[in-house]
């Protein structure tokens, strides 16, 4: 087995896998501050809820866009799983091609996203990526990354106005029932909720008018809100909430071969 680790800056998702299949998978908050000890011991843990699990992980791969926590999550790994690791970014040989100004500035959960894309769906893409960051990535059948837009996540979007207002009651991103709240957090959610799932349409469409072939795109969502969000949304067209898991999984047995 295998575990991937997709470090994000606000979570940090795992993934078990035995061969394709996808056994197991977790989901924690991002603690920069964490020492190799306490996500060692907690990788432990994880992997022990999974009867035989500890026992046979001998690679963890990861995919990191927190610096700060790439080395600690190499350490914890190596001291207490016994297990080799694997760190996927700009600098790995993957099969793909970053038609991009500066290529070594693309995050890992893009360049995985990326790969991942290309291989599974084997289509022109585009991705939206529901993290800290809402991203946008257009990737070709053939696994050119032709680029993309980056917006503020729908968490960082809720939680802007509350930080500037003192009225402003913290909400839950749940999807409201209707449009016109009678509550002040029904109204917050609604805005939320219904203004995300616009904006994303509305960058989608503009994204397919400037799509260089006669090609069109499909539209996958992945990310921790992608469930939840793309219901209301009319161009998304697949949730794929464990793609750039996937993704990890597949660059590793490309590096392996």
């Amino acid at each position: 087995m295998i575990l991937t680790v997709d470090v994000g800056n606000t979570e940090t998702t795992y993934g078990l896998f035995a061969g394709e299949e996808l056994r197991a998978h977790w989901r924690t908050v991002s603690e920069a501050a964490r020492t190799p000890d306490e996500l060692g011991l907690q990788l432990r843990a994880l992997l022990e809820s999974v009867p035989g699990a500890h026992a046979t992980v001998r690679t963890v791969v990861i995919g990191s866009v927190v610096p700060a926590l790439t080395a600690t999550f190499v350490e914890a790994s190596e001291r207490w799983l016994n297990a080799r690791t694997r760190v996927i970014d700009a600098s790995s040989p993957l099969p793909i091609r970053l038609q991009v100004d500066e290529p070594m500035t693309v995050g890992a959960d893009r360049l995985i996203n990326t790969l991942a894309a290309s291989r599974l769906y084997h289509c022109d893409t585009i991705v939206v990526d529901f993290g800290t960051a809402t991203t946008y990535d257009c990737i070709t059948a053939d696994g050119v990354l032709l680029g993309g837009a980056i917006a503020p996540g729908i968490r960082t979007s809720a939680a802007t106005p509350l930080r500037r207002t003192s009225k402003l009651p913290a909400t839950e991103l749940a999807v409201p029932a209707k449009v016109i709240g009678t509550r002040t957090e029904e109204c917050i959610r609604a805005g939320v909720m219904f203004g995300a799932a616009d904006a994303i349409d509305g960058i989608v469409r503009r994204i397919k008018r400037e799509w260089p072939t006669s090609t069109v795109p499909r539209v996958i969502a992945t990310g921790g809100l992608a469930e939840t969000v793309s219901p209301l949304c009319e161009e998304i067209e697949e949730v794929d909430p464990y793609l750039t898991l996937k993704g990890l999984r597949i660059a590793h047995e490309l590096l392996s071969d």
